[in-house]
C-alpha cells in the first residue's frame, strides 16, 4: 500500500525497514527513523517521521502508544513509540 502523499517516503521506509528487523511485539521511536535517514540532521527529521508514522497508521500497518496505550500521534505530545498493528 502507499502512504498518504505528504509522508516523507524515505520515512515511511524507514519505519517499515526498522519495524522488519525487530521481533512482533517490539516497538521503535521515531527518532531511530529519523536518524537512519537524516543521519547528524535527524531532528528536523522528527515531525516528518511522526507524519510517516500517521500515515502507516492510516494505513492499518501501525499503531502509535504512549506509556503502552494507543495514541493519535497528531494530538500525542510527548515521547511515542511506534508498533505494528496488533
Amino acid at each position: 500500500m502507499t502512504p498518504s502523499s505528504g509522508a516523507d517516503p524515505r520515512l515511511v521506509a524507514s519505519i517499515r525497514d526498522l519495524l522488519a528487523a525487530r521481533d512482533a511485539d517490539k516497538t521503535i521511536c521515531p527518532s531511530e527513523a529519523a536518524r537512519a535517514v537524516g543521519g547528524d540532521d535527524w531532528r528536523d527529521l522528527m515531525q516528518p517521521a511522526r507524519d510517516a508514522a500517521h500515515s502507516l497508521v492510516e494505513l492499518g500497518e501501525v499503531e502509535v502508544t504512549q506509556k503502552g496505550e494507543v495514541v493519535d500521534v497528531t494530538t500525542a505530545r510527548g515521547p511515542v513509540r511506534i508498533r505494528r498493528k496488533r
